[in-house]
């Protein structure tokens, strides 16, 4: 399938928005016994939260916001593990399951700020984008038809490249395109997608304007 391909805007940033609500805010205020029922705005929230947070030690926060997120994914002891591993290491772009990935660097994020840099700061990249399916092509845009298309517009030292050649010359299935690219999202004819920059780096695009082709896998 091949698809055309024009870039509008490449953005890096160090938070995404609405990643955490006020709920999330709040019951994690009474973990860490700073509970207000008398606040109901984010900013303020957030503000609240920092405090509370800055009071603890670095990995006992983290250990902290690591169980409310992911104690469904997580064992004590990898909790544990990482609260401390976080302080030194972008866990976010490195831990093996990148599934969590984008949990991760959501709460990096949020310990980043709340100490003021004590632990390392991760980014993200943002791609607003027109993609255009040409001749028979699918006209149903998915993470894995963005992800193979931009590879094709990426330096060739690039992770992706690097990492995932099978999967993006459809030898074997590209099930982790889906977590790879963190958000999809379409308005009126522009897509945007976000995903770690640990994948895809703003000086890593060589084009603004491209055509890609692209195959999938197909099982025997």
């Amino acid at each position: 399938m091949k698809y055309a391909i024009k870039i509008h805007k490449i953005s890096t940033v160090d938070d995404l928005e609405n990643s955490w609500s006020i709920e999330d805010y709040k019951e994690l205020l009474i973990r860490f016994d700073f509970a207000n029922n008398d606040v109901h705005d984010l900013k303020e929230l957030r503000e609240l939260l920092f405090m509370a947070i800055s009071d603890k030690d670095p990995s006992e926060a983290a250990r902290v916001v690591l169980d409310y997120k992911l104690s469904d994914h997580l064992t004590e002891g990898q909790i544990d593990s990482l609260s401390y591993e976080m302080l030194v290491d972008k866990i976010s772009e490195e831990y093996p399951k990148i599934e969590l990935h984008k949990t991760l660097f959501i709460i990096n994020q949020l310990l980043y700020k709340a100490f003021n840099g004590k632990f390392p700061n991760t980014k993200a990249t943002i791609v607003d984008f027109e993609i255009k399916p040409l001749r028979n092509a699918d006209t149903t845009i998915t993470k894995e038809i963005v992800l193979k298309s931009f590879a094709n517009n990426l330096d060739s030292h690039n992770i992706i490249i690097r990492l995932f050649a099978q999967q993006l010359h459809a030898k074997v299935a590209f099930k982790e395109a889906a977590d790879i690219i963190w958000f999809l999202q379409k308005n009126d004819n522009t897509y945007r997608f976000t995903t770690s920059e640990y994948f895809m780096s703003k000086d890593e695009f060589l084009n603004e304007e491209f055509e890609a082709n692209i195959d999938f896998y197909e099982e025997d």
